[in-house]
């Protein structure tokens, strides 16, 4: 099973069957990216201890003890270095009074650097790091202006992208949500479903002006937008599935940026939608 994260989905960190724990035990090695081939420069060889998840005397995960591998604790001081990075630079485009329609060049910057991300081999963390700043520039630029006549909406927003996140790291953690491939197909299909749907709302938007389908405003916003939410969370636990699989399989040490990348993608969309939820809600 392969994540439906355009981040992840080339990587393949995804264990055949079933879902995956924090605790998870051995795993076999069909399906390990980084272990059984000789073409993966990070295969492991006969009777390397690292060719597989390790268990503890306790009978639970230890992660691989080899240097350079990707790690929780790697994986964290990423995502901190980027989330930092967004940010930063939102702080700075609120502080200015950055005008929206910088933001949103800013923004289209921002999705052609993560479409080249995305499309490349191997990540690159100055990449992730620009992307992380424009992308930042757009957010404190748009939340500002929808803080204006929506006071509190983006601190709102943030707590409420905190809490999305908190719970469905708990959730995942207790096994409540279990990733597997018919919960991975969901997703996917509903996300292409609601990609296509705000795009056409946009494209009505444009051609005959006012709100598109009404898929931004009134009760069906709300509806929209909590839809959009739901996906976000979703989305996350498939997150938190690939990073685990990545360091249960000894995926190199690099991989954390792209795991950190993936994350960010994420909780920038949680984000927006409670920003554009909140907005829709003060304003009626």
């Amino acid at each position: 099973m392969r994540s439906s994260n355009p981040v992840f989905t080339r990587r393949g960190f995804s264990r055949d069957g079933g879902y995956a724990g924090f605790n998870a035990g051995p795993q076999p090695q069909t399906g390990n990216p980084y272990a059984g081939s000789p073409a993966n420069p990070y295969a492991p060889q006969p009777g390397n201890p690292y060719a597989q998840p390790q268990v503890g005397p306790d009978g639970g995960y230890v992660a691989p003890t080899r240097p350079n591998v990707m790690t929780i604790d790697s994986v964290v001081s990423r995502t901190a270095i980027t989330l930092g990075a967004v940010v930063a630079a939102a702080a700075v485009a609120w502080i200015t009074d950055l005008p929206v329609g910088v933001g949103v060049v800013f923004a289209l910057i921002a999705l052609g650097l993560g479409l080249w991300q995305s499309f490349k081999r191997e990540p690159s963390p100055p990449l992730i790091l620009a992307y992380a700043v424009t992308e930042g520039i757009f957010l404190g630029a748009i939340s500002n202006a929808i803080n204006q006549y929506a006071p509190g909406a983006a601190m709102q927003a943030v707590i409420g992208t905190m809490a999305v996140f908190a719970g469905v790291l708990f959730m995942y953690k207790q096994r409540i949500i279990r990733v597997t491939a018919r919960f991975t197909q969901f997703v996917l299909a509903a996300a292409v479903g609601f990609i296509l749907l705000s795009l056409v709302n946009l494209v009505v938007a444009m051609i005959g002006g006012g709100n598109g389908l009404g898929l931004r405003d009134g009760m069906l916003g709300v509806a929209f937008g909590v839809i959009g939410i739901i996906l976000g969370a979703c989305f996350l636990a498939l997150d938190f599935k690939m990073v685990e699989d990545g360091v249960a399989y000894g995926a190199p040490e690099k991989e954390s940026w792209l795991a950190a990348f993936g994350l960010t993608l994420t909780l920038v969309w949680i984000y927006m939608e409670f920003l554009r939820l909140i907005a829709i809600l003060q304003g009626d």
